[in-house]
């Protein structure tokens, strides 16, 4: 049986901050997009989740699709809700992160993504979406808690 529900209702997304040490450095893995909207500009690997899926599979599926890497788990962040985060309309994405433990795995764009690239946090390129805001927080709770 399908039950259609009379009000808006939202997306969901996820986005992953896979973050990595290089000798004192810490980096940030980021993507550059492949479509609009902020084609060419930097953001976190992430995107729609799947109606069969869990927010972590969905993780873990985006991570793997836009970048070829896998982890084995990754932590909740938080959640951005603002209305007006994406121009395509009410989104609410679940933010995750995790420490490569890896660090010299390569990186390799794919799917949505034109290319992948680290970054220090320290020294980041203008980002889509709220992804500033959403970095600056996770630096602030994540790497110097």
């Amino acid at each position: 049986m399908t039950y259609t529900y009379k009000y808006p209702r939202p997306s969901l997304t996820v986005d992953i901050l896979l973050f990595r040490h290089k000798g004192e450095k810490t980096e940030i893995l980021l993507i550059q997009r492949k479509h609009e909207p902020f084609k060419e500009k930097w953001a976190f690997p992430g995107g729609f989740i799947e109606m069969d899926e869990t927010l972590e599979e969905a993780a873990k599926r985006e991570l793997t699709e836009e970048t070829n890497l896998r982890v084995q788990s990754l932590k909740q962040f938080k959640a951005y809700d603002d209305p007006d985060r994406d121009p395509r309309g009410r989104t609410i994405s679940i933010v995750f992160y995790t420490f490569l433990k890896n660090p010299n795995h390569p990186a390799i764009a794919g799917d949505d993504a034109k290319d992948a690239q680290w970054y220090s946090i320290l020294d980041l390129p203008p980002l889509a979406f709220d992804h500033d805001k959403i970095i600056t927080e996770a630096i602030e709770k994540i790497i110097y808690k």
